[in-house]
């Protein structure tokens, strides 16, 4: 093990190194101190009022003013938005307004702007109502009109009868009587006029129907203008009508039913004079009305411009002020109710610049005593905090979608940066369909900083935020198709000749008769010539299994090796001896030994079938292996490589635990000190620090975790190396799908001599092609490599049991903000 101990110590692997730290600031200077360590961003602050309610706190006022104003913010936007004025620019963080001076400016403003709306709201309504008012009287004044002069005609008309005037009232109906020539009031007849929205006046009829048993008569009519609604504010089709009837008691029914159906009624005057004298009136009161309300907008609209002229500035500075009351509840007074205590975690590197900031926030506020920082021993884990940048941020969020790293653990984010988009290459390898894939990343990239300032959808937001993981896909895509020799399908020789040919000189007969190879081997990647052989399949088929298993072995190797690393920097040397030794000897007892096997195979060129070797190797070990012999002591190298795969269980699952125990009955028993010699905490010196917890042991708990642990590790070490197959499988359904494409689609489509039918298959191709090869298929072979990183990968040696770094930050605050 001294060799490595030369090794590096993964430094740059591993989360930042944390310490714990705690904040004594004097009242006068806590507000500034906390605002400056908000702009610095980089201290996590721990709560010390979990037990307090919100209402409980200290600062509680503080923060439900900050509320307040908030709301009133939102109301001001809300208004500005409806006037359709445009929002001005975000100014920068900093504003040099005082939060009492704004909150009784926001005050006066909400006054005045409740003030307005509700005048406007009262012309409106008055501007609506006599609206109204002129249309039913031109609508109505016309039926009385028609009335009247059916009556002279119906006048003239009864005088011709034999009937007299006294017998005809005796006998007359209600419809009748009303085309009577006396007037309305004599003959006992009255109407109500009014206008109902279009939608209702239907049902509106049928109910006055039913109400009077028939005893009226509705008359109705569009109104020629749409009116708008004072509850939602629409432009509605209305109707006017004239609804006569006899009786008081005909009269409340249908007064009621208007009220029930929002009908408005409004008197009309059966003299035309009348009339069209208080037509006059109203359209005078409306001119006079349009000129109030257009004035009346035009002061809110400017009053609204003047807000919105401050509103980012205010809406900043208000999100900030909260941010920072929410952050001094979680703080703690002194005995003395004079000083804030507070405690969090910071990375080491800065400290320095928390120290100058707590120095500026003391001068700043003329305090007299200075804020005390120091750093104390903590009994919590440690926040993870990696330092990430546009480029890696995305990976490392791949591998915290699985679960937070552990403090100080090894991140497995660096390798995923290279390795994910790597197998992911290797299921979608099509160098045509990397290029798609490029192009579509560098207009991401390239339109970053616009599209970072937008709201995007869900998949758009998705590819934006995974750009560079797109970016290095499709150039490992764009390799493993050069590799596969595959161009939508087709293959080119672009790195020199074949290197075989057909069997006779027909070039036709490939397909049949096979190849034979003539020369050297093609340069680089898959020789053109086996696209549409009669091996092409199985060529194709064998290469991408073996480097399936070649690729699963080397990574889980690579896990399990990170596993030794982790166990080095913790020290736990038991780890290392009876969990990293065993596991890497049984996997590469086994599936190392087939990964060797593959790349001997290739080197010799030898005809040995792989199975046989393999199961063979299990059920009769000592058996001859004849032809399948790939180098001289196989036979003995596969029966100690098995005896090894035996021994590295019972070493895996026993050791461990009774070591264990030994050490804690030995810890008890006083002949050692175990993990208290480790802790440096004198408890007389320090009060506040805290003893490090130690755990009862369970000799049951811990043997059983263990026998788990190694049970999952043997079978994942079968189901794993075969999982990586899925990278075989992927590749072979995306080669195909792209030739049945090119070849049932784009081709047959060409076979035809008919611009039409050519640009259809061509359409039909390039849509193929976008929504199943790049859209679809990219998702299936992003989701597999997922699971290849989670599963096989990161089982080996990652716990991600840890929590984020998540310091107070005003433009991580206001980030969050603007995202709701």
């Amino acid at each position: 093990m001294r060799i490595f101990d030369k090794l590096p110590p993964m430094d740059h692997l591993r989360s930042e190194k944390m310490i714990f730290v705690q904040l004594i600031m004097p009242v006068e200077s806590a507000h500034r101190a906390i605002t400056y360590l908000g702009d610095l961003g980089l201290l996590q602050f721990k709560d010390l009022n979990k037990d307090k309610s919100p209402f409980q706190r200290t600062f509680a006022n503080q923060v439900k003013r900050c509320g307040e104003m908030s709301r009133k913010l939102i109301f001001f936007k809300d208004q500005i938005s409806k006037a359709g004025l445009l929002s001005t620019p975000r100014p920068a963080l900093r504003s040099d307004v005082d939060l009492e001076e704004l909150e009784v400016q926001l005050a006066d403003h909400e006054s005045e702007l409740l003030e307005m709306n509700a005048n406007s709201e009262k012309l409106r309504q008055s501007y609506n109502e006599l609206f109204e008012f002129k249309l039913v009287l031109l609508k109505a004044g016309g039926f009385l009109v028609s009335a009247q002069n059916q009556t002279s005609t119906h006048e003239r008309e009864m005088e011709e009868n034999l009937y007299t005037a006294e017998d005809y009232g005796d006998r007359a109906s209600l419809l009748e009587q009303e085309m009577q020539p006396e007037p309305s009031s004599k003959a006992g007849l009255r109407f109500i006029s009014g206008i109902i929205c279009k939608s209702k006046s239907l049902k509106f009829e049928r109910m006055l129907f039913r109400a009077t048993r028939g005893n009226m008569f509705f008359h109705q009519a569009p109104a020629e203008e749409h009116v708008m609604d004072p509850v939602t504010g629409e432009m509605v089709e209305k109707t006017v009508f004239v609804v006569y009837f006899s009786g008081e008691q005909a009269k409340s029914k249908i007064v009621k039913i208007c009220a029930a159906f929002g009908a408005n009624c409004y008197p009309v005057p059966e003299d035309i004079s009348k009339q069209r004298q208080m037509t006059s009136e109203v359209l005078t009161r409306l001119s006079e009305l349009e000129a109030t309300l257009d004035a009346g907008i035009r002061h809110r609209n400017k009053g609204l411009s003047s807000i919105g002229s401050h509103l980012s500035k205010w809406t900043l500075l208000v999100r900030k002020e909260k941010a920072v009351y929410d952050t001094l509840n979680m703080l703690n007074f002194d005995v003395t109710k004079k000083c804030l205590v507070g405690e969090g975690w910071c990375p080491i590197f800065a400290k320095p610049q928390i120290q100058e900031a707590l120095q500026h926030a003391t001068i700043d506020s003329n305090s007299q005593v200075g804020i005390i920082f120091h750093v104390m021993n903590a009994v919590e884990s440690p926040p993870t905090y990696f330092k990430t940048n546009r480029f890696t941020h995305a990976f490392q969020e791949i591998v915290d979608a699985y679960g937070v790293a552990r403090y100080q653990e090894a991140n497995p984010g660096v390798y995923t940066v290279i390795t994910f988009p790597f197998l992911f290459a290797v299921m979608f390898g099509d160098w045509g369909h990397g290029i798609c894939l490029l192009l579509g990343s560098l207009v991401l990239i390239l339109r970053e900083n616009r599209l970072g300032s937008q709201r995007l959808g869900s998949f758009m937001e998705m590819a934006f935020g995974g750009r560079y993981v797109l970016l290095l896909m499709s150039l490992f895509s764009i390799y493993c198709g050069l590799i596969y020799n595959e161009f939508f399908s087709r293959s080119f020789q672009i790195f020199g000749s074949s290197a075989y040919k057909c069997r006779e000189p027909n070039l036709s007969t490939h397909c049949t008769a096979g190849l034979i190879k003539y020369r050297e081997p093609y340069r680089f990647g898959v020789d053109p010539r086996w696209r549409g052989s009669r091996t092409e399949l199985p060529f194709l088929n064998s290469l991408k299994m073996k480097m399936s298993i070649l690729f699963g072995v080397t990574q889980m190797n690579l896990g399990i090796i990170l596993s030794f690393f982790n166990a080095k920097f913790f020290g736990t040397s038991l780890d290392i001896w009876y969990q990293f030794t065993p596991q890497i000897i049984f996997l590469n007892s086994l599936f190392g030994y087939l990964a060797l096997l593959i790349v001997v195979k290739w080197c010799s060129g030898s005809q040995a079938d792989l199975y046989h070797v393999m199961i063979y190797m299990f059920l009769s070990p000592t058996d001859d292996l004849k032809e399948n012999q790939l180098f001289w002591g196989q036979r003995t190298l596969q029966i100690l490589l098995l005896l090894v795969a035996i021994i590295a269980i019972p070493w895996m699952l026993f050791p461990k635990p009774f070591i264990l125990r030994k050490l804690n009955t030995e810890r008890f028993q006083g002949r050692t000190y175990g993990i208290l010699v480790t802790s440096e905490i004198d408890l007389d010196s320090e009060p506040d620090s805290a003893r490090p917890h130690v755990e009862d042991f369970n000799f049951s708990e811990v043997f059983v975790h263990q026998m788990i642990h190694s049970i999952e590790f043997i079978l994942g070490a079968v189901s794993n190396t075969a999982s990586y197959l899925r990278l075989w499988a992927l590749s072979l359904a995306h080669s195909e799908l792209s030739t049945v494409f090119f070849e049932k689609v784009l081709l047959l489509a060409w076979g035809y001599d008919n611009a039409i039918i050519r640009l259809l298959g061509l359409a039909v191709f390039a849509f193929a092609t976008t929504f199943v090869l790049l859209m679809m298929e990219t998702l299936s072979a992003l989701l597999h490599s997922l699971r290849l990183h989670w599963v096989e990968f990161q089982g080996k040696f990652y716990y991600g049991d840890g929590y984020k770094f998540r310091p107070f930050s005003f433009a991580a605050a206001l980030a969050d903000v603007d995202d709701d």
